[in-house]
């Protein structure tokens, strides 16, 4: 059936096997489409040619300039946000635009595009400009500021200027940028929810908080991004990229946020979750309350789904993936290697917990030795399937049709999760009719059938 513009595909057969590992049962689970006129990054989007503008920015160029061809541009990036409208482009040159405030942002976005004409941030072609902070966040999105689109940008945090023994000394001080900054930060807490922003293609590394955090927003999508060694020095818990408390934008059921083909690694968090005093997070990607228990919230729990798909995550101190206390989840086609870096987290490479109503299918896990694969805390109608499990059998969820067994990647060491020719997972994937391409973009199936992990081979 159709709802909204999405097209809710058959159902999957999946037979279940859950902590105790026996009488295995069918359940039925539905996977909706990943087709969406509202949040596929490759739409083109419609605008009226006659009163859009493209804004142009140059380290070398001047405020004072109308920004409006490459021979006048602006300097600062801020500069030309505050200016744009719906339909808008703001091309970055090359350079590196870093924060005017000691706490503020290199860009505050608050103004919105439409439905039909967003304002897109995006690297002037062939150039590579870095934004480097020290101030809270190197992107935030904020005041319900919504059809938001930033592809192709480097944000750098502060973790280079930075040693441990100083945020050691930090980590009951709350108020210090400079250890708890974020590198994107999309932020529905105050003066309205952002909806319908795209993060695309971006290189995402060293801040001490958050890679890539999207906070009560909705219809967001997270795709292609290089997202590394943040989480490091933030008292607050954060991860490489994490959704919390999704907000409703409407009643719809389907897919509305998206996670997909984006490697996220080292990130690892070495100071104390100042709420707990214990390391817990630092996970390579979390989906998180998205049923809206914590913090006194009255956002009532997210309806829409939630799609994790062929992602890698390796080497980060919490979790490759999971969600906690959230909902209506599908990880597909994920690789996760060798997380749980840090010494207190065991609990596994992907997984849900306290969680209902989620899918974990045709992903590759590989643990440390003497650590879980997964665990299995309080769920309800979840379903592991067709999953690798490598390198541990520690677990306590195993689907009917998961394999233990070595992946045989190509060059794991060297980040290079791709399947050699005689990988258990090559043509042991339950199909997924809506699953067109792998991580790398390559065409699924490309064989006689769907290959497990984020790779085709």
């Amino acid at each position: 059936m159709a709802t909204n513009g999405f097209s809710l595909i058959a159902t999957l057969l999946l037979p279940s096997l859950v902590s105790s590992m026996v009488n295995p049962e069918r359940i039925t689970t539905s996977l909706s489409d990943t087709v969406s006129q509202v949040v596929n990054s490759n739409q083109a989007t419609l605008y009226s040619q006659a009163t859009s503008k493209t804004y142009y920015v140059s380290a070398s160029g001047s405020d004072s300039n109308n920004g409006l061809s490459v021979n006048s541009p602006f300097k600062t990036i801020q500069k030309a946000a505050n200016l744009t409208n719906p339909g808008d482009t703001v091309l970055i040159m090359n350079g590196v635009y870093t924060n005017a405030s000691p706490v503020g942002e290199v860009i505050k976005i608050t103004r919105s595009g439409t439905a039909s004409a967003w304002i897109t941030y995006k690297a002037y072609p062939g150039h590579f400009p870095k934004l480097k902070h020290n101030g809270w966040n190197g992107i935030l999105i904020q005041n319900g500021a919504s059809y938001i689109e930033i592809n192709g940008l480097e944000v750098i945090g502060n973790n280079d200027n930075i040693t441990l023994s100083y945020a050691i000394s930090q980590k009951s001080n709350t108020s210090n940028p400079l250890t708890s900054g974020n590198c994107i930060s999309i932020d529905g807490r105050r003066n309205g929810h952002p909806h319908h922003i795209r993060i695309l293609n971006n290189k995402v590394h060293r801040c001490g908080g958050a890679g890539i955090s999207a906070i009560q927003t909705d219809y967001v999508t997270i795709e292609g991004n290089e997202v590394f060694n943040n989480a490091w020095y933030s008292p607050f818990g954060t991860s490489g990229i994490s959704l919390y408390q999704n907000w409703r934008f409407d009643n719809h059921t389907g897919y509305k946020m998206y996670v997909r083909k984006n490697k996220v690694y080292n990130n690892r968090q070495y100071i104390p979750w100042i709420y707990t005093g214990k390391i817990e997070d630092g996970n390579g990607i979390i989906i998180d309350d998205s049923k809206n228990t914590q913090n006194n919230s009255t956002l009532g729990v997210y309806t829409g789904r939630t799609l994790v798909e062929n992602n890698i995550t390796y080497n980060n101190g919490g979790s490759g993936i999971h969600t906690y206390r959230s909902q209506y989840v599908d990880i597909l086609h994920n690789t996760a290697y060798l997380n749980n870096q840090s010494p207190d987290i065991k609990h596994g490479q992907i997984f849900a917990n306290y969680s209902s109503d989620v899918n974990i299918v045709n992903n590759i896990l590989y643990a440390p030795a003497n650590k879980y694969i997964n665990i299995n805390a309080q769920n309800t109608r979840v379903t592991y399937n067709y999953n690798i499990y490598g390198n541990s059998t520690l677990m306590e969820a195993k689907g009917y049709n998961d394999i233990i067994a070595d992946p045989k990647f190509v060059n794991p060491s060297q980040g290079d999760f791709r399947l050699q020719q005689t990988s258990p997972a090559i043509n042991k994937a339950y199909p997924s009719a809506s699953l067109k391409t792998d991580y790398a973009g390559k065409a699924r199936p490309s064989g006689g059938g769907y290959d497990i992990g984020a790779y085709e081979y």
